[in-house]
């Protein structure tokens, strides 16, 4: 796929997650087939760029090209400064966020809060656009703030007037967060009335739904995100039946064994043993999660501190595991549910 000026591997796209989506993480999603993914959320406040955290976040240390940053924030200037900070320092896209649906983002006036503002969206647009000339920006925004305010086809408008270079649409407006269906319609008519590439992004959970999303929206990929943190294969899945039509079989216990083992190293990597280890509970439990006996499992791994019984732990459930079971097999409809993939 061809993406504002890039050749990608496929139209696939891994939204960014605050906390999820780091270096090690957006690595093995490209490894497994994803075309791009784009980073968690970098502050556009000037005073945090020094920041351990922010630092990590920005981090794109042997990262697959391109290389996609997002940015949030408020004020034009300062975004404006942040989309220049990054791009200097090998950010080769410039994606703005105004579809977080947190209140610690919304009640500073920031990501999806700024869809209520339209004349604010421009000015930072507009801004963002004119700082980093030579880097393409693209935008990620849901459908509008409420039922009765879905403006994301004004919010288009002002986006190709503005120079941006492609938009992301999460089916869910801000006051909706993650409850519910995602619609599809809104992004149907974005879509319609676009000159620029147009993403879907909501609820798209199995390589079914990903081929149902593109032919009703016409969208020119699809963005995934909660169904992809422990199935990071997810997305080989989806380019495999857009492909040839045909389903791949579930991967293999010892396949899984081995990317959550290699996910690991790079989290230890990543951010240090200790922080590592804590960081990485999380990955594991979404890696378990639905899976024969692991809830105990992920009870007693929430009580390791060291990197060495970590390790030790996920290999001995992987390999009983493997023992009585060639591929993946889960307690209840052979997949997990919602609730487990937004935990």
């Amino acid at each position: 796929m061809d993406f504002v000026g890039y050749h990608l591997r496929n139209n696939l796209f891994v939204a960014p997650m605050a906390g999820v989506t780091d270096r090690p993480f957006r690595q093995l999603c490209k490894k497994l087939g994803a075309g791009l993914a784009v980073s968690e959320m970098v502050t556009s406040n000037s005073l945090l760029y020094g920041s351990a955290k922010t630092q990590r976040r920005a981090n794109h240390d042997g990262e697959v090209a391109p290389i996609s940053v997002q940015i949030a924030g408020a004020d034009p200037a300062m975004m404006a400064e942040a989309a220049k900070y990054n791009a200097d320092r090998g950010a080769q896209i410039i994606d703005i966020n105004m579809g977080c649906p947190a209140k610690k983002v919304c009640n500073v006036m920031a990501g999806s809060a700024l869809l209520q503002h339209e004349a604010l969206v421009g000015k930072i647009l507009t801004a963002v656009v004119n700082a980093v000339p030579d880097t393409p920006v693209t935008l990620k925004i849901r459908t509008g703030w409420n039922v009765d305010n879905k403006n994301a086809p004004s919010i288009l408008r002002i986006a190709e007037e503005s120079g941006i270079r492609a938009l992301a649409v999460h089916g869910r407006t801000r006051c909706q967060q993650y409850r519910g269906e995602a619609e599809f319609d809104t992004i149907t008519a974005v879509k319609a009335a676009a000159r620029i590439p147009v993403i879907a992004n909501g609820d798209i959970t199995t390589p079914e739904k990903a081929k149902a999303v593109l032919e009703r929206t016409g969208a020119d990929g699809v963005m995934i995100g909660r169904a992809a943190q422990g199935r990071p294969w997810i997305f080989r899945e989806i380019e495999h039946y857009l492909a040839t039509g045909e389903k791949l079989p579930p991967p293999a216990v010892t396949e899984i064994q081995s990317i959550l083992l290699e996910h690991l190293e790079d989290l230890y990597g990543f951010y240090g043993t200790e922080t590592g280890v804590r960081v990485a509970r999380k990955h594991i439990s979404w890696y378990t999660k639905g899976l024969t006996g692991s809830a105990a499992f992920r009870h007693q791994m929430n009580r390791l501190d060291s990197v060495g019984e970590q390790r030790a732990m996920v290999e001995d459930f992987f390999s009983s595991l493997g023992q009585r079971h060639e591929h993946l097999v889960y307690d209840s409809n052979n997949e997990p549910t919602d609730e487990e993939l937004a935990a």
